[in-house]
């Protein structure tokens, strides 16, 4: 009987792009803008509500968090393929690509809270106007901000753990431009049932009240913003929570594109299009929705170019 050759993978490349082999070096030029934007973008934001005594509010300061959050997420995932591009380092250890993983599962938590925070930031401010300063003070900010980033690094410990102890013995190749959870259950030769399940539960204990929270939040608001009797009065509140109303379309419409939908309807290239939606398109959008439409980032903005 003849022994089956099986060779052990103890590390992934990471394919990028390959489908455009004449376009790398435009492809590294044009990430690399990208990031830059996202960097300065989302630092600037930082900077001003920092700055500007007026912005020391629980809104802006979640909203420095969400920035830092947007840098961080890009600058895991967008240098490993700029060096993709440029000098073809497509190798990364296994040890590497699950902390990559994990990582990106922090980040991506950490945002479905933060927005979720948000949610009820705008609540309290719009349905109870009054009683704002004493529900949503800087000392429960923190406090929500705090819990956001520490709950959201135990959340992917299990399935980081139990993909650690698969078994890879096929292709090495990650047809993705970073290591996505995805990818990786696709080439392990393990049964992957378990994680698939444990990623139904997560999903359904955790990002599923994060939406419910941020969807009910929502209701209240626009059902207290038509009691409104003036235009004007409409038209102030609702320009309280537009930049972040946005903001959550656009990151859970990218979520369910890429992770949600049936798999029938999966393929490689689309998952690699809506990944990019979500870690570049988002991060550079969130600075320029949140100062074009706030009128108090606009005043912050002119007032600290008119100092330098």
């Amino acid at each position: 009987m003849e022994e089956e050759n099986i060779t052990t993978v103890t590390e992934f490349i990471i394919l990028g792009f390959p489908e455009y082999p004449e376009l790398q070096i435009l492809l590294f030029l044009l990430f690399l803008l990208v990031y830059l934007i996202i960097i300065m973008g989302n630092l600037t934001i930082i900077t001003v509500t920092c700055l500007d005594p007026r912005l020391h509010t629980p809104m802006y300061f979640f909203l420095s968090n969400l920035s830092f959050l947007d840098i961080s997420s890009t600058s895991l995932t967008l240098p490993k393929l700029m060096d993709i591009f440029l000098r073809k380092s497509q190798r990364i250890s296994i040890k590497d690509c699950l902390t990559q993983m994990y990582l990106f599962m922090v980040l991506t938590y950490i945002e479905f809270f933060l927005l979720t925070a948000m949610a009820y930031d705008r609540y309290v401010a719009i349905c109870h106007p009054l009683r704002y300063a004493i529900i949503i003070n800087e000392r429960v900010s923190v406090l929500m901000a705090t819990g956001c980033w520490i709950f959201a690094f135990f959340v992917p410990v299990a399935h980081t753990v139990l993909i650690s102890h698969f078994s890879y013995c096929g292709s090495n190749k990650i047809n993705h431009f970073f290591c996505d959870i995805l990818a990786l259950l696709t080439l392990s030769c393990s049964t992957t049932e378990f994680v698939d399940g444990m990623s139904l539960i997560f999903g359904t204990i955790v990002a599923l009240p994060c939406f419910m929270i941020t969807l009910t939040s929502y209701v209240y608001i626009i059902s207290a913003i038509l009691r409104i009797r003036s235009t004007e009065g409409r038209r102030k509140a609702f320009s309280t929570c537009s930049s972040h109303l946005t903001v959550v379309i656009l990151y859970y419409g990218s979520i369910l594109c890429l992770y949600m939908r049936p798999t029938s309807m999966q393929s490689v290239d689309q998952n690699k299009l809506f990944a990019l939606l979500y870690n570049v398109l988002i991060p550079i959008l969130n600075p320029l929705i949140y100062s074009l439409k706030n009128r108090e980032v606009k005043r912050a903005l002119r007032k600290v170019f008119n100092r330098i």
